[in-house]
């Protein structure tokens, strides 16, 4: 069932990140069509009905999901933790997408040679403030983990130097003494004469699929993001699990010898069984000591299932509460 109102799903603007997404939807069927032209900030998915795409920078994509403005949205994890302690309240993540991958991290000059911990970053700071009667500076973005992070490891003498630019600078142009910044290879970091805390990591984070909680959802863009992550957990569930097949005459003495394997988690097919990719060479070796072959090997494109528990946890978390129409709220209750 679709709705006049549109879900409403944003998805990276541009860079790296926009082509990944755009691959993923992709791979799992879905293209990006452009509505507004090649330079257009508006989309849609083919294949999938009652969405409307909306082209926003990462960022813009953590605020409208956490203020409401939109239903779903792709964007990394740092910026969505970065809109407060209590995001989960807000907002529900979804599926974690693999890609986007950067850490958030405590760094300190190299040249500070005994310094490797949080709690070495405590005493200098103690020591800091007596000698010179000003707190460590630290350079940051990310100013809501920052603190939080420093506050779990009871670091009190420091205080934050917004940074909007090239943050991983500051020491060596003497605006900081110390750096929380996002990494990937840490290359970056090391040219700059800085080295992460061995306990330093604040967040590994990645792209993610995630939805608002704030705003209203109606039943129409439920059962659109149905639809869409039926597909994209088929996708991923099919690339956990492959087909073993072997002939027919051959069912009985395959089927016991797989018997262990289907118990711990895959499932009987005709004339084979589908199994975790894990479990691939020893369930082969087990049909060929039963003098099960030939064995086939294939691997599915897609392995849907009815039930989709990401999905049914989200309208959990909505307590039941999500229009039917623009003008009626479904209590709990059907009140």
């Amino acid at each position: 069932m679709t709705t006049d109102t549109p879900m409403i799903f944003a998805i990276p603007s541009k860079g790296r990140l926009k082509e990944q997404v755009e691959a993923w939807l992709a791979e799992c069927g879905f293209r990006v069509e452009m509505t507004g032209g090649a330079r257009g900030y508006s989309a849609e998915l083919s294949g999938l009905p009652g969405v409307s795409v909306r082209l926003l920078s990462a960022g813009d994509i953590a605020a409208g999901l956490d203020s409401g403005d939109l239903h779903l949205g792709v964007t990394g994890e740092d910026l969505l933790r970065e809109r407060g302690d209590d995001m989960d309240s807000r907002v529900m993540l979804l599926r974690a997408l693999g890609f986007g991958r950067a850490d958030l991290v405590v760094t300190a000059p190299k040249s500070w040679l005994d310094v490797d911990t949080m709690a070495d970053i405590d005493e200098v700071g103690h020591l800091h403030l007596a000698k010179t009667g000003r707190r460590l500076r630290v350079a940051t973005k990310y100013v809501t983990q920052t603190r939080a992070f420093f506050a779990r490891h009871g670091v009190a003498d420091y205080r934050i130097v917004e940074s909007s630019g090239a943050t991983e600078g500051a020491p060596a142009a003497g605006a900081a003494e110390l750096v929380v910044d996002i990494t990937t290879t840490g290359a970056t970091l090391a040219a700059n004469g800085l080295k992460v805390l061995s306990d330093g990591v604040i967040l590994k984070s990645q792209a993610q699929l995630t939805a608002s909680l704030v705003t209203p959802w109606t039943e129409g863009q439920l059962d659109s993001l149905a639809r869409l992550l039926s597909v994209v957990e088929a996708k991923g569930r099919a690339r956990t699990l492959a087909t073993l097949v072997w002939p027919a005459e051959q069912d009985a003495a395959g089927q016991a010898a797989v018997a262990p394997f289907v118990e711990a988690g895959g499932s009987r097919r005709a004339n084979g069984a589908l199994l975790a990719t894990g479990d691939l060479f020893a369930a082969a070796a087990a049909l060929a000591q039963a003098g099960v072959e030939p064995v086939t090997v294939s691997r599915p494109d897609y392995v849907f299932e009815s039930r989709s528990a990401v999905l049914e946890a989200l309208k959990g978390r909505l307590n039941g509460r999500y229009l039917t129409s623009m003008s009626k709220i479904t209590e709990p209750n059907g009140a």
